[in-house]
């Protein structure tokens, strides 16, 4: 028994004898060859990973794809820019969470992408050291198979748009929105921003040179010409979709105006905040300035504070109403930190930036803050950061025109103020001599669920006194 198992074992071990003679003889496959094949086996060892388009603000579910900076069979780094998407105002840039190679895109440049939803696909590569392959290799199958290796589609086209010149993808939403108001397609635009970005001055110019005419006629949504409407006298309804932006305006308002609104109006004097910003303004503009600070005031800033110093009185004011799912229980969520929106109007729409915690700030700060917020809403930059978190809105309709309005509540909001025009009018002072004044309307909404009249109107008049007194927000510097 014990030499029937000893001759297996020797029969075993000449069998594996001459397996490895016929690899070392150069007749047959050689080594190379045989541990290569191994290796190349690895590669069918590639995870595909889908990558969630992450929550970028309070309550967006979507968000639409503005352009892609990368391809199918791309390869791309961690951090590495995927794409640009627009989500409730902002455009904001989604970056890779891994390196490897993108295998799928699921949406084109204008669809709306679902928020937690993949939208793009990349095949993650292991990781295998240099050495480690030649020692596999020998050195020459890798020479081969990356000589043999096609070159990126990514680096292709960035090697195109380097020659070219431009970029047909690089632009703000306040440019597209220009571009889509004229029917030009950007790639025909040269854009002398940096990396080839299409600037504002870049459309007026193709625009100047008669291409932006041929741009309109060309285009198949162009409207029709009004000589056919009028030769036929005849209705022409020509349906147009609403843009990124009008979208979730329409989705805003729909779920705001589910809220029960009350409107409460006052006229607030001016005068002495009249006198106090021309002072402040001829002091501002002789002073050497820092980065950051403003060269002169507008009566917005001062209206910002005032509202905050009414919101220690009436902390209602900023909070939110939070209706539990389960039970159907209203609950009041109260805020400690006053952040204050306001309404803007810009190329691309209606904006509505946050200004962080001003409690904390002076009018000097507000209105820097303001500064900054109005250059990046205008230049399509605003953050998702910028536009969330806000507990109660200022809307100054006032610098466009209007001496009422009846502004309407911002969602997870309960009040907001809306500025008139601010006009000079005709008032008796206290010695029944006609004076000149300053007066404007603010015209106040609330959410009649949980604010009723008497106190919407008790934290507006202490806004009006501070107003009409500003000296008084002296006594409330922090």
């Amino acid at each position: 028994m014990f030499l029937q198992r000893s001759s297996r074992a020797i029969r075993r071990q000449w069998r594996t004898c001459q397996a490895v003679s016929r690899m070392a003889d150069p007749t047959t496959h050689s080594a190379s060859a045989y541990l290569s094949r191994g290796f190349r086996s690895t590669a069918n060892m590639q995870v595909v990973k889908p990558v969630l388009l992450a929550d970028i603000g309070e309550g967006i579910v979507e968000c639409e794809v503005i352009q892609w900076f990368v391809e199918p069979e791309a390869r791309v780094e961690e951090f590495s820019p995927l794409c640009e998407v627009q989500s409730d105002k902002a455009s904001v840039e989604i970056t890779s969470r891994f390196s490897g190679v993108v295998k799928k895109l699921y949406y084109e440049a204008g669809e709306m992408a679902k928020v937690g939803k993949p939208f793009v696909d990349i095949d993650i590569q292991g990781d295998v050291k240099k050495e480690d392959l030649e020692a596999l290799t020998g050195g020459e199958e890798q020479q081969s198979s990356s000589s043999s290796q096609p070159t990126p589609p990514s680096q292709a086209s960035q090697s195109t748009t380097a020659a070219d010149g431009k970029s047909a993808l690089l632009a703000t939403p306040a440019v597209r929105h220009l571009l889509k108001q004229h029917d030009i397609d950007i790639g025909s635009v040269d854009g002398t921003g940096r990396d080839g970005r299409v600037l504002k001055e870049d459309i007026h110019k193709f625009l100047e040179g008669g291409a932006g005419t041929k741009a309109s006629s060309s285009s198949p949504s162009s409207s029709p010409a009004p000589a056919s409407s009028a030769n036929t006298q005849e209705q022409v309804e020509t349906a147009v979709a609403l843009n990124n932006i009008q979208t979730q305006m329409f989705k805003a308002m729909t779920r705001s105006l589910t809220i029960p609104h009350f409107l409460y109006t006052d006229e607030v004097d001016f005068s002495s905040l009249h006198e106090l910003r021309r002072r402040l303004n001829k002091v501002l503009s002789s002073s050497t300035l820092g980065e950051g600070e403003v060269s002169k005031l507008s009566y917005l800033p001062f209206v910002i504070k005032a509202v905050s110093l009414a919101l220690y009185k009436y902390p209602i004011l900023n909070a939110r109403v939070e209706v539990d799912p389960s039970t159907s229980k209203p609950t009041l969520i109260h805020r400690s930190q006053h952040n204050i929106g306001v309404a803007m109007d810009t190329p691309s729409g209606l904006l509505v930036p946050v200004i962080k915690n001003v409690a904390s700030l002076n009018v000097l700060s507000i209105a820097s803050e303001l500064v900054r917020l109005q250059a990046k809403a205008a230049a399509g930059k605003l953050s998702p950061s910028d536009l969330t978190g806000g507990t109660i809105t200022v809307s100054n309709i006032g610098n466009i025109g209007g001496t009422y309005l009846s502004p309407v509540i911002v969602d997870k909001e309960v009040a907001i103020l809306g500025m008139g025009r601010m006009r000079t009018v005709p008032a008796f002072d206290d010695n029944d001599n006609v004076v000149k004044k300053q007066v404007c309307n603010f015209s106040w909404s609330a959410d009649h669920r949980v604010v009723d009249g008497a106190t919407m109107a008790r934290a507006a008049d202490v806004v009006r006194q501070v107003v009409e007194e500003p000296d008084v927000m002296i006594m409330h510097l922090r």
